[in-house]
């Protein structure tokens, strides 16, 4: 139990500075003295972090599905001869830009949250994608020729053996794209999707430093209790699959 309690005392942190921030004008108003507008308003914290959070988990959870599969069909024996292109075609995501990606998906998806989230998918990919190749291609062969040995068919070897001895793995690789994407999505807010971002960019807009540090926190103190809660799920899954 004790390593759940950092991920969730964060969470419940996260929770109450969002609930709270717009009572600390006391604080802002050291920030920015001599300004009337101390606390962003456009919208509220909640929303913006509820809204926030929904874009990275469907990222997550499209880009998961993708790299994993990908991952796992390149190091099947049909799929080998494909590894180059898909390790490519991954690599994509990370060379070129997010507000590039987003300048190229807006005129195609127009403003908002779906050039939003195909950015945040591409930029995600890539180290699912290394830490599934990483994580499949690392167990011992003794173990997978055991598995068959004792009558298991392809896709139970996958789904009994491989997958769980290579997940913490895999985890590790999920956690890193996750919480990347956690700052990237901030730049959604350029291009009217709604996120933790919009406090931000209004401040840069505007000068306003309240503002940029209202975001800023909120974003890395999101980002905190995700790195905490992924690293309590992968000590979690090592316990489980230890033996």
């Amino acid at each position: 139990m004790r390593v759940w309690l950092a991920p969730l005392v964060l969470i419940a942190s996260l929770c109450l500075l969002a609930a709270w921030l717009p009572t600390m004008t006391p604080f802002f108003s050291w920030v920015e003295p001599g300004s009337d507008n101390l606390i962003y308003k456009r919208d509220s914290f909640l929303t913006l972090l509820q809204s926030h959070i929904w874009l990275v988990l469907v990222s997550a959870a499209i880009g998961t599905l993708v790299a994993v599969s990908a991952g796992i069909f390149v190091t099947r024996p049909f799929g080998r001869e494909f590894l180059p292109l898909v390790s490519q075609i991954a690599s994509i995501g990370q060379t070129v830009p997010p507000v590039a990606v987003l300048a190229l998906a807006v005129p195609l998806m127009g403003f908002g949250e779906k050039p939003t989230l195909f950015a945040l998918v591409l930029y995600g990919l890539l180290p699912i994608l290394r830490n599934t190749l990483a994580g499949l291609n690392g167990i011992n062969p003794a173990v997978l020729e055991s598995a068959k040995g004792m009558g298991m068919s392809s896709v139970q070897v996958l789904l009994k053996v491989e997958l769980p001895l290579a997940g913490r793995v895999i985890l590790a690789g999920i956690r890193t794209s996750v919480t990347i994407n956690i700052a990237t999505a901030a730049i959604g807010s350029t291009i009217g999707a709604r996120t933790l971002g919009d406090p931000v960019i209004a401040g840069l807009v505007n000068g306003n430093t309240a503002y940029v540090l209202q975001g800023a926190i909120l974003i890395g103190l999101l980002a905190l209790a995700t790195d905490s809660l992924f690293e309590a799920v992968e000590r979690t899954w090592a316990r489980a699959f230890s033996a």
